[in-house]
């Protein structure tokens, strides 16, 4: 990426911490067309919450507890059930290496652990890297352990639910930067994600957040008319059909 390049993305991501992640998702709601019998799902990662649960959770909810910034994925497999192609050689980690020593400076990890285990993906010690290595966040769509650790890397985590099992118990790396499924959301390498420990966390595909960028003030600029509206005595129904068409 060049410095150009770089510096575009930067001011982008300073403009989403004037947003929500809902006013991100009424946006994609918008813009990505679900095919037929597909549930809309807006960049939700449903279920996905701040771990240790109180973390970011303070009473003054400010933009500076918002984490946004692009992706890296890593995509773990059952040891048991391992797949019947192998990743290309980019997306492999490499023989002797691990994968928390590949995780990238500014980026968010979003980890795509099989559903049902009940080991971990991350624990305290790959907190304490990824923070040291300046991962701006990491996401698990699994399991996490070590919660004080967690707690005491300052990393922002967020993940499905905890263990205390070892991740060597039920998984196994599969590759790095591949799309992954989170909560039934497709999350690809430089999606932009967008996590808000009060309100959640939505993923923007990269293609998208030009669009997304330009849509939400006018969608945001209606619903402040309709907030107003109905203080002022208006019906819902009313503001609806008036501010929002």
């Amino acid at each position: 990426m060049s410095a150009g390049s770089s510096s575009d993305l930067l001011e982008k991501l300073r403009q989403l911490h004037e947003y929500s992640p809902c006013d991100v998702s009424d946006a994609l709601l918008k813009l990505q067309k679900p095919k037929s019998g597909e549930v809309a799902r807006a960049g939700f990662l449903a279920d996905i919450v701040p771990i240790p649960p109180s973390q970011g959770l303070a009473a003054d909810v400010s933009a500076s507890h918002k984490v946004i910034a692009p992706a890296c994925t890593l995509k773990l497999v059952s040891k048991n059930s391992p797949p019947a192609s192998t990743p290309p050689a980019e997306n492999a980690i490499p023989k002797g290496s691990h994968w928390v020593d590949l995780t990238e400076p500014g980026s968010i990890v979003v980890i795509d652990q099989p559903e049902g285990q009940k080991c971990a993906a991350v624990g305290g010690i790959m907190a304490q890297r990824m923070k040291k290595r300046g991962v701006a966040g990491c996401i698990i769509g699994g399991r996490v352990r070590d919660m004080a650790e967690l707690k005491s890397s300052q990393l922002p985590i967020f993940a499905l639910g905890k263990s205390t099992v070892g991740t060597g118990a039920e998984s196994t790396v599969y590759a790095r930067n591949v799309p992954v499924s989170i909560s039934g959301v497709t999350v690809s390498p430089g999606d932009i994600v967008f996590c808000d420990p009060v309100e959640g966390i939505v993923v923007i595909p990269q293609e998208l957040l030009d669009e997304t960028l330009s849509l939400m003030p006018k969608l945001v600029s209606a619903d402040d008319k309709v907030k107003e509206a109905v203080e002022n005595g208006m019906t819902v129904a009313e503001a609806f059909k008036n501010f929002r068409g």
